[in-house]
């Protein structure tokens, strides 16, 4: 039964990543932050920008979520001007509305009050549909020794590959 299950989940996360196209991965996230839970929105864009993410014109260095009056914003987030866009190109690093359903957003900042959470942009993707979407996650900031006991785990792992490898090869 635990067998059928995983390869279910291991099916389904395949077709998931064939429909989906990341356009851009935030990976410092990951090593700065614990991610307790994942949503996923959609991003009010103007002219150009679309084209943009497109083609992979964007950045997530030092972007972050806030919520102001029942709404969130994706701030710092730098999307680069389209080159064969017109004059009037939005700011490529203004405040970007976030589309979330209304209970999602209460949800959300009752657990960064509750809490003391940060709200952190993963992921950006285009969808089947050819819509563009966000991850963003609910996480919680790693202290300076917890990354250098992950840095520690993930050397540890390479050397025992290493080893078993060379195992198998004189053998």
């Amino acid at each position: 039964m635990n067998l059928i299950f995983s390869l279910d989940n291991i099916l389904i996360s395949t077709i998931i990543a064939c429909i989906m196209k990341i356009i851009l991965k935030n990976r410092k996230a990951f090593f700065d932050y614990e991610i307790i839970e994942k949503f996923e929105a959609g991003i009010e864009l103007k002219g150009c920008e679309v084209k943009s993410l497109r083609a992979g014109k964007a950045n997530f260095k030092d972007a972050y979520c806030e919520v102001r009056n029942y709404e969130i914003f994706l701030i710092g987030m730098r999307i680069e001007p389209y080159k064969e866009g017109s004059y009037n190109n939005p700011d490529s690093e203004r405040d970007r509305k976030l589309l979330l359903h209304k209970s999602e957003i209460i949800k959300i900042n009752n657990k960064i009050n509750e809490r003391g959470l940060s709200l952190i942009p993963l992921n950006i993707y285009l969808t089947a549909k050819q819509k563009i979407k966000l991850e963003i996650a609910l996480a919680k900031g790693k202290r300076q020794y917890e990354k250098r006991e992950k840095i520690k785990k993930e050397d540890l792992k390479l050397e025992i590959a290493y080893q078993t490898k060379i195992r198998k090869i004189k053998f």
